[in-house]
């Protein structure tokens, strides 16, 4: 094509998209390049706004290595990671929620009613409850991959004077779908904000807070895998969670437990909570697949 201009540019690209292409991926293709074309012409974009995009973009490449994902961070305060979730989630199902940057793999095994506090000294957290199918029947051998800050608001892999492993565990439930275990309660925290994400957040005038929460992933055979997190009624930034990851049936309550009435067994800490803790019971809800 010869003529190229600004009105048909558009077009010529589809035009030159091979007709063994792959449908999905022209789908998706011709829709990206037809928004971003559109939005460069909406916006009368111009040569000094696109390299100002290009050099954020460098930046968010270079930042990024095995334990920071730049761009999964923007696609979290941009909105599109929890919109994609929603696109694709299940409502007779348990919300799914971003998974978020700061998630590894290979959690030690962490039995029902284990303890992930260890040597942390904070107010001993109680978190139980059953993963269960759409009709209430709990899900024999389902697994939990579980995951949350340190007291310090950091996860272990911000923080070089955490374990490795540090408040992460992968737990099996047992034949009555229950899971289990102790913890502290999780903080409030910032996203990080001196790469080239957090220059985005400033410019638009947002902070980088987001709501205390614990991390799950979910996962059964025959059944959708789901990743979630679970937030506090109380917390200060549940309506403005800056990756935009809470939803009305992930919200919980703690609720203050009173000295002495920690369970006598079933869990590694029993015996040894003399006073006041802190309890949440939140049920799972797994999809079947398709």
């Amino acid at each position: 094509m010869r003529d190229v201009t600004k009105d048909n540019i558009t077009d010529v690209f589809m035009s030159y998209m091979g007709e063994d292409m792959n449908p999905r991926l022209r789908e998706v293709l011709s829709s990206l390049v037809k928004h971003l074309h559109a939005f460069a012409r909406e916006t009368n974009l111009t040569h000094e706004e696109w390299n100002t995009g290009i050099a954020f973009l460098e930046k968010a490449g270079e930042i990024s290595d095995a334990e920071r994902h730049e761009f999964v961070l923007l696609s979290d305060v941009l909105g599109l990671s929890s919109l994609v979730d929603m696109l694709h989630n299940r409502p007779e199902g348990t919300s799914s929620s971003v998974l978020g940057p700061f998630h590894i793999t290979g959690s030690p095994d962490l039995a029902v009613g284990a303890d992930m506090r260890k040597d942390f000294d904070d107010t001993v957290l109680l978190v139980e409850g059953i993963v269960k199918d759409p009709d209430g029947n709990p899900i024999p051998g389902a697994t939990l991959d579980i995951w949350q800050t340190a007291p310090n608001g950091l996860y272990s892999s911000q923080d070089p004077d955490q374990d490795t492993y540090s408040f992460h565990g992968l737990q099996k439930v047992g034949d009555d779908g229950r899971y289990a275990f102790t913890s502290v309660r999780p903080v409030e925290y910032t996203v990080p904000s001196d790469g080239p994400v957090g220059d985005i957040l400033r410019a638009c005038g947002r902070h980088p807070w987001r709501p205390s929460h614990l991390h799950f992933i979910a996962e059964a055979e025959g059944f959708r895998p789901l990743v979630t997190e679970v937030f506090p009624e109380d917390d200060k930034y549940l309506d403005n969670d800056t990756v935009f990851g809470v939803r009305k049936d992930l919200v919980m309550t703690y609720v203050p437990m009173p000295a002495g009435s920690f369970p006598e067994e079933g869990y590694e800490l029993s015996g040894k909570v003399p006073g006041d803790y802190l309890k949440v019971n939140f049920d799972l809800t797994l999809v079947p697949k398709d």
